[in-house]
């Protein structure tokens, strides 16, 4: 199974991108099927090859998008007959009827502004389903962070537990210990005095006298 890139692109990969996508628009193809099949040569989604064209790349061919058009137009205009044929007939009332049936000629601008608006509607659809793909994707890059905060928040608060545990044994480690450093003081001073020490009740001691 092919993985999925998702790392940085590179400049020969661009120029690839802008060739592909140059190429179908000069040939009437659709710049969705141009980021398909980049996708598919440089194993990224078509949604991430459609996100680089228009966020970067197209901004950098826009002569050579315009010259694109301009042969596409062109091309068109070399192999498109626009005149419908009218049958040659000896009889008059059969010509005539023929005429009447037949369309007239259609006007070649009319038909240039037809194209040009199913291009435009069909070029907004393909950016509609980029756009939907590209936020089926942040959607899903949203729900994997989300998840990764709730578990540092879990982990942070099971460290701030353990380490209010470890304060608290701590606290008691230094008074045990102060007590016995006072304990080993008193001693030996009731040593060198001959005086008589004894704990009360608190855990304090206190001096008895001979």
């Amino acid at each position: 199974m092919t993985t999925t890139r998702q790392d940085a692109w590179t400049q020969d990969e661009d120029l690839l991108l802008a060739e592909v996508v140059l190429r179908h628009i000069r040939d009437g193809g659709t710049q969705l099927a141009a980021f398909e099949e980049v996708g598919k040569k440089l194993s990224r989604t078509s949604a991430a090859c459609g996100f680089r064209w228009n966020s970067y790349v197209r901004k950098q061919y826009k002569s050579g998008i315009e010259l694109a058009k301009k042969q596409r137009k062109e091309a068109k205009k070399d192999s498109t007959v626009l005149e419908a044929p009218i049958a040659s007939r000896d009889n008059s009332d059969d010509q005539e009827e023929a005429n009447v049936q037949l369309p007239k000629t259609i006007e070649v601008s009319t038909i240039r502004k037809i194209i040009t608006l199913l291009e435009e509607y069909e070029q907004s659809q393909q950016n509609h389903e980029l756009l939907k793909q590209e936020n089926t994707e942040l959607r899903e890059v949203i729900l994997s962070l989300e998840e990764k905060n709730r578990n540092l928040l879990e982990e942070n608060g099971t460290l701030a537990n353990n380490l209010e545990v470890i304060e608290e044994d701590y606290n008691a480690l230094i008074e045990i210990m102060e007590r016995a450093r006072k304990m080993v003081v008193l001693q030996e001073d009731e040593r060198s005095r001959k005086v008589k020490f004894q704990m009360d009740r608190n855990g304090n001691l206190e001096r008895i006298e001979k």
